[in-house]
């Protein structure tokens, strides 16, 4: 994410719950790398068993000051629906 996006935020949270429309959350640990915010622990999990690919465009709109909400389109611009059968399983968070 560019470093302007920062500027949406008093402070830039250490921690962002990205929210699915599906409406579950995962946690994922922000991290500030080469003058841009980044995804760190987390994001690699949950591009892994969302089986975001390459070609893939993900979206963040902002909900609240720690929570994202994405949106997946896959290589074709469809949005990706999907309720992943591991999400329970794995490092989802608690509501």
């Amino acid at each position: 994410m560019p470093l302007d996006f920062t500027k949406h935020f008093v402070a830039v949270p250490m921690e962002f719950k990205l929210r699915n429309n599906t409406g579950y959350s995962w946690k994922v640990t922000v991290k500030l790398m080469n003058g841009k915010v980044t995804l760190d622990q987390g994001w690699a999990t949950y591009t892994a068993v969302h089986q975001i690919k390459i070609g893939y465009m993900v979206t963040f709109k902002l909900l609240t000051p720690n929570t994202l909400k994405v949106i997946i389109f896959d290589d074709d611009g469809i949005e990706v629906v999907s309720k992943c059968r591991k999400h329970d399983k794995a490092f989802a968070a608690k509501e």
